[in-house]
């Protein structure tokens, strides 16, 4: 496991879960810490000025990466939060950029209100949690990546069963599953318009998607996690956040 993997994993194990937010924030973050989570300031002590308040207020805090892979200085990592023995539960998409040394430089994320009665009736952030490292990973990416781009910017919804199997296994709570939910969901208004892919980034059988979707008037940030098997998309999980007002940033916003 790398060692960036492990910086990820122990900040928010050690930092936020087991309380350590100084200790760890100084002992996994970089000569820099650039923010993108809208309520959080750059630096060291812009993450402390947020969490050891976040950590009196919330006691008991269980949380639990669900998921977990990288793709050379990037790591992605899915985890699910439940604060104060359920009275709220999150589930946070998170993309971190790291150094070659492996400590964390930069962080983009998107939260989100755990919902437990999907569409699909699939779990929100449960599924498959193995990365396939067998698979190739640039082959995963490509394929995502024309999605993306044929699909979800350029509306060819003709094309999903190109892309999609069509039992597909869908975890996002507002799409039901198989490519048909899908295709409908996406032909929706509240699907909206796909402007801008952020970043890419996968290992083995996952790929990972950061953007921009515009609907209803509202800039939302999303996270898109595929697995995909013989040459189709087989599961999805979705994550998104609406993108509020600049006045409101503590940082240079989501992107």
């Amino acid at each position: 496991m790398a060692k960036g993997i492990d910086n990820v994993r122990n900040i928010y194990l050690e930092g936020i879960a087991g309380g350590n937010a100084r200790e760890a924030v100084y002992k996994y973050t970089g000569h820099r810490y650039t923010q993108h989570s809208t309520g959080v300031e750059d630096g060291a002590e812009g993450f402390l000025k947020f969490f050891e308040p976040f950590v009196e207020r919330n006691p008991k805090r269980e949380i639990e990466i669900v998921r977990i892979l990288e793709d050379g200085p990037w790591v992605y990592c899915n985890a699910y939060q439940s604060l104060n023995d359920g009275a709220a539960q999150w589930v946070t998409m998170d993309l971190f950029y790291t150094a070659p040394d492996g400590l964390i430089l930069e962080h983009w994320d998107t939260i989100a209100p755990f919902v437990e009665e999907t569409k699909s009736g699939n779990d929100m952030v449960r599924g498959t949690t193995e990365i396939d490292t067998s698979v190739n990973g640039e082959e995963t990416k490509a394929l995502v990546l024309e999605f993306t781009k044929q699909v979800l910017q350029e509306k060819q919804y003709d094309k999903v069963a190109q892309f999609v199997s069509e039992d597909l296994i869908e975890h996002s709570p507002d799409i039901n599953s198989g490519s048909t939910g899908l295709t409908e969901w996406l032909a929706s208004e509240d699907s909206g318009d796909y402007e801008m892919l952020f970043n890419l980034s996968g290992q083995g059988d996952f790929a990972v998607t950061y953007g921009k979707r515009h609907a209803a008037g509202k800039d939302i940030a999303i996270f898109d996690v595929y697995r995909v098997s013989d040459g189709r998309i087989v599961e999805h999980w979705q994550n998104v956040e609406e993108i509020g007002p600049r006045e409101n940033w503590g940082n240079s916003g989501k992107f």
